[in-house]
């Protein structure tokens, strides 16, 4: 019963997720109002900015979703037309994938944010960017690793009657 426990917390992040609504409007009524003020640059880091806050939103609905069906309870949708394709094989290890390759992408706009506007970053602060960027490549790619290890075992190896050969795996 203490899964239970974890449902304010998923509801803390929808609440997090209206903010980043607001914050999201807000940017587009400021890209909209000066548009015409704005030159080419500053358009893109606006635009960058809202494909940020749309991956952190989207981060955000993976954490909810795939953490409160794995933890806590199952949300009967199977078969309803707004399901999402990815929550009927969603475990930790598939949850943790996907959110790392989540931060990565956060990480690049950023990045790419600070490549189009060097100017406002000293050379110590890029380079970190760039170190953080690169741990974050370097520990999605050995989770992905684990969870291939771990979850993508061959059980038909393990049922097969002795002289009997397995079948092929697809």
């Amino acid at each position: 019963m203490s899964r239970w426990l974890q449902v304010p917390l998923y509801l803390g992040l929808i609440v997090a997720q209206g903010v980043y609504v607001v914050l999201f409007l807000k940017e587009v009524w400021h890209l909209v109002t000066h548009m015409t003020t704005l030159d080419e640059t500053n358009i893109m880091l606006v635009v960058l900015g809202l494909i940020d806050v749309v991956m952190i939103s989207n981060l955000l609905i993976m954490v909810i979703v795939g953490g409160y069906e794995t933890f806590v309870s199952r949300l009967g949708v199977e078969g309803h037309p707004d399901q999402p394709e990815w929550l009927d094989h969603v475990n930790a290890g598939v949850l943790k994938v996907k959110l790392s390759m989540a931060l990565i992408s956060i990480s690049s706009i950023h990045l790419l944010k600070t490549f189009i506007n060097p100017d406002q970053y000293s050379e110590h602060a890029v380079m970190w960017q760039v170190i953080i960027h690169v741990a974050f490549l370097a520990s999605a790619l050995i989770m992905a690793w684990v969870d291939r290890l771990t979850t993508h075992t061959h059980p038909e190896h393990f049922h097969e009657p002795s002289g009997t050969p397995a079948k092929a795996h697809e």
